[in-house]
């Protein structure tokens, strides 16, 4: 009955939330500096738009947010696996490093094989995910090596991350220097957190991996449930602990790593979104994980919608609205674990 109940809680809250993002979603379509009207928006999503509002909708707006809701899923996933894995509640990939260091790949990438920030060709926008991969795995590489003193232990990490975060952020900053003008705004808007590739090309380029990783999170919410009690008590029920640490482990830096190819660096939506999960579903992962990633996805598409159109025609960067709203949370959990 136990379980039923938290079924049906489950169920309840998805749905509300599924809703909350659609009405979000196609409210957002009617606002930008081109205005369309509500029944303009319907008329074009079955077909019957203007070439013009097909354009914008289809082809500008829609697919900016399919990659928030993605990114925002993504970020809130990730997350909520470095939390359980590290035991530790301020564990965020934006916040120990792990962004940082796909971010570090992105932009060696762009700035080394394409030479400029204003597009990407067709195999590049394939490519650029696997280096964005490739740079959160040396991050979190190096995060868990340094981090690692007889177990890894969660203050340990964390301030460990903030170093090689630091570091990283070092680095992308030689590089910048070294850009010029136009190129180096780009890439500090892009750092600080935008939406940038936002055509299907894009979408259908990181929507695979979305499609095969968050699944097989949820599928591994029991490790997870284990792995968040304690090395000692896992092993005690006869768990890998190493092992299954490692793969899951992957699982969040690979989510980081290609929301960071498509969003740049959002920092903080990975800390806040599963917090509100637990507050609501409790401590078990089959539960916080689906509902993180909804609500990561409402807060990323609303902060998208503030950022695109507060200062219109001026944009504010997805991050920096992401920071503004999500800080004041993450200061109040730092006071509350120290």
């Amino acid at each position: 009955m136990k379980i039923n109940t938290k079924q049906r809680k489950l169920v309840k809250i998805l749905s509300i939330m599924v809703l909350l993002v659609i009405l979000l979603l196609l409210i957002s379509l009617n606002l930008g500096v081109v205005k369309i009207s509500p029944m303009n928006v319907f008329q074009t999503l079955i077909g019957n738009g203007t070439p013009k509002d097909q354009f914008v909708l289809l082809e500008l707006r829609l697919p900016r947010m399919v990659l928030a809701i993605l990114i925002g899923a993504g970020l809130a996933v990730s997350g909520s696996i470095l939390q359980a894995i590290s035991k530790n509640d301020l564990a965020e990939p934006g916040i120990i490093g792990i962004n940082a260091g796909a971010g570090f790949a992105v932009v060696l990438f762009i700035f080394t094989f394409q030479g400029t920030m204003t597009g990407l060709s067709a195999l590049g926008i394939w490519l650029l995910p696997i280096f964005a991969f490739l740079g959160a795995l040396t991050a979190a590489a190096l995060i868990y090596i340094l981090a690692w003193k007889k177990g890894i232990n969660p203050i340990r990490l964390v301030l460990v991350g903030i170093g090689v975060n630091s570091g990283f952020g070092a680095a992308i900053t030689i590089m910048q220097i070294k850009m010029n003008p136009q190129d180096f705004m780009k890439a500090a808007v892009w750092l600080s957190g935008d939406i940038w590739g936002t055509n299907w090309n894009f979408v259908i380029a990181i929507l695979p991996w979305f499609i095969l990783l968050i699944p097989y999170a949820i599928w591994k919410s029991h490790t997870l449930n284990i792995l968040s009690l304690g090395d000692q008590l896992a092993i005690g029920l006869g768990t890998s602990v190493e092992r299954e640490r490692l793969k899951v482990l992957l699982v969040a830096v690979a989510i980081a790593g290609f929301c960071v190819a498509a969003g740049g660096g959002i920092s903080f939506l990975g800390l806040v979104a599963p917090h509100i999960a637990r507050k609501i579903m409790g401590p078990k992962h089959q539960l916080i994980l689906p509902v993180a990633a909804i609500i990561g996805s409402f807060i990323l598409l609303l902060s998208d919608a503030i950022g695109q159109n507060l200062l219109s025609p001026t944009q504010i960067s997805v991050g920096i609205v992401v920071a503004i709203i999500s800080a004041p949370y993450f200061i109040y959990l730092l006071m509350k674990t120290n």
